[in-house]
């Protein structure tokens, strides 16, 4: 009778002994494995994947599966050889994404910028309006924020985040990720804003 693998795609012994070498010899009763997977999906989210959540199962699934396979992992502290995994993991999804473009992006791209290289600063012009348009849609904090982040170059721009960030209470990486949400939002916008002139 084969093992039946369960919805992160382990198997019962390797999953149990995943939940025994993350808890090192205590007996968490699986609060380990909850902090190990919340850590790696706030891994996974800093970087901006997307699917933090599956990318976080998918790394705790290969070790999983290398535990069964192999009895043992003698990289200490467990959460070390995670985040080595978890590296890996990254790489692969973003050359994963690399690789696929969206139809409606391409698109995109095709009407905003001229095969032959011709009308180069219409188009320009015309994405700098629908930069400003869509700026004015943005909450008044939000713009400020990405206007203030953006702003200046090399040494001048970081000490004004560090400044931003300071003003704000949070910490450098919650500001990057604020101003890179926003800065997704704002990109969307600008594209279909284009398209549809």
């Amino acid at each position: 009778m084969t093992e039946v693998e369960d919805e992160r795609g382990l198997t019962q012994v390797a999953f149990t002994r995943l939940l025994e070498w993350l808890d090192d010899g205590t007996d968490s009763q699986g609060a380990r494995y909850l902090d190990v997977r919340r850590r790696l999906v706030t891994y996974f989210d800093r970087r901006n994947r997307p699917h933090a959540e599956e990318l976080a199962d998918d790394t705790l699934t290969r070790i999983g599966r290398t535990l069964e396979q192999s009895g043992r992992i003698v990289v200490t502290p467990p959460a070390r050889y995670c985040y080595v995994v978890a590296r890996f993991v990254l790489l692969e999804d973003i050359r994963r994404a690399r690789r696929s473009v969206p139809l409606d992006e391409a698109r995109v791209v095709d009407r905003t910028v001229p095969a032959d290289g011709a009308g180069d600063a219409e188009p320009q012009e015309e994405r700098l309006a629908c930069l400003e348009r869509c700026l004015e849609q943005l909450k008044p904090e939000q713009r400020q924020l990405a206007i203030d982040y953006y702003r200046d170059v090399k040494r001048e721009k970081i000490e004004r985040r560090r400044t931003l960030a300071r003003q704000l209470g949070i910490s450098m990486n919650a500001l990057g990720i604020r101003a890179c949400r926003i800065r997704a939002s704002l990109e969307i916008c600008v594209n279909a804003c284009c398209a549809g002139r």
